[in-house]
């Protein structure tokens, strides 16, 4: 599973058998704010949500960003690891 940055509507898109699992952000004040996330319904309650996060992280740590967690599902992902916690706000 393959994530992909699209900038032009300002989210993170992980393709899964043909649908799509995001993260949208907003950029204020020079800051990433992750604002929502979304697992369609078929795929839900199958870990898909916690890989979309974690790979998000992963993408825009390696593009040099720093987030804020403003989504609460993003929020418990970054706390809930050592690695991603002191990075993603």
């Amino acid at each position: 599973m393959e994530i992909t940055h699209d900038k032009t509507n300002q989210r993170y898109v992980l393709d899964i058998d043909d649908e799509k699992a995001l993260v949208e952000y907003n950029i204020r004040d020079g800051k990433m704010y992750l604002v929502h996330s979304e697992v369609p319904r078929q795929l839900r309650n199958k870990g898909i949500g916690k890989v979309l996060v974690e790979k998000t992280f992963e993408k825009l740590t390696e593009e040099g960003h720093k987030a804020i967690a403003v989504c609460p599902f993003i929020k418990i992902v970054a706390r809930r690891s050592e690695k991603w916690n002191t990075i993603i706000g």
